[in-house]
């Protein structure tokens, strides 16, 4: 009888100690898995910890941040965390069904439930690198509202029938003129002068 009672204390006690809340006091971001370091109480803390992710979706929690970790079989060397959050940042008060990817800073990105989809930037750039071809396929319009637009190349409107960009156009008209009739006697016809507005 008092071997049963001691397998089912041990059993117990390694349910118990397979799972712990903790607070992320290191990240170690470098490797193929994530090591976290966690302190779980006053006298524990567990170093190296593995934080696996979501495949195509990765972060790095703030020192402070809660986590909650599995210790395999009960055994507080063999831990991994399975989820983490930074209350402090972390936005509330979500509809259901909405989903944000958000920072610390605050800069997100909102897939409302009936607002679309909302890029919060807080003030910093947004820069999309290595694309060949950026396509927005809008119903409407595309709206830019903003006190200078600059490109760096060519502009071409009415894209797929028209066979001149902006620079070529302004060529054409910089350089075009204007037929005079009927300003001698006779049937003479003469040209303008280039306009002295080119631009």
């Amino acid at each position: 009888m008092s071997d049963q009672v001691g397998i089912l204390e041990r059993t117990a006690r390694r349910v118990l100690l397979s799972l712990a809340r903790a607070l992320v006091t290191t990240v170690n971001d470098a490797g193929g898995f994530q090591r976290v370091q966690v302190k779980l109480n006053a006298l524990e803390t567990a170093d190296n910890t593995p934080r696996p992710v979501e495949f195509g979706l990765t972060s790095n929690p703030p020192v402070g941040s809660d986590a909650f970790v599995v210790f395999l079989g009960g055994d507080r060397s063999n831990g991994v965390v399975l989820g983490t959050v930074h209350q402090p940042s972390r936005p509330k008060n979500l509809a259901p069904g909405e989903t944000m990817l958000y920072s610390q800073d605050g800069k997100n990105i909102y897939l409302t439930a009936s607002g679309g989809i909302v890029v919060d930037a807080k003030n910093q750039a947004v820069t999309v690198n290595n694309a060949t071809t950026v396509t927005i396929n809008a119903a409407t319009k595309v709206r830019m509202v903003t006190p200078l637009l600059e490109v760096t190349g060519d502009i071409i409107d009415n894209a797929g029938t028209n066979t001149h960009n902006m620079s070529q156009m302004r060529q054409i008209y910089n350089t075009h003129t204007h037929a005079v009739v009927n300003v001698q006697t006779g049937g003479s016809t003469i040209n303008t002068n280039v306009p002295s507005a080119t631009e």
